[in-house]
């Protein structure tokens, strides 16, 4: 199993950001850098690429406030 984090570094971590969407469905079959997710910030989008190949487990529901470094799913 291999976490799917918040990127960090990318905005100011005291700007709230939220999980946008997930372009994958719980269990679904992701291939290693395929964008996954994306995540909010005021007017920006920021995507999450998944770190592995397998199928996906979602951990955090879209709308969901995220921050930096925050498991939001995993590949197993």
């Amino acid at each position: 199993m291999t976490d799917i984090l918040v990127p960090r570094g990318q905005w100011d971590p005291d700007q709230e950001a939220a999980l946008a969407t997930w372009l994958y469905g719980e269990g679904e079959t992701v291939q290693k850098g395929v964008t996954v997710a994306e995540i909010m910030v005021e007017k920006t989008s920021f995507e999450i690429s998944a770190p592995a190949s397998g199928a996906l487990c979602i951990a955090v529901a879209e709308d969901e406030i995220v921050i930096p470094g925050q498991v939001v799913g995993s590949v197993q």
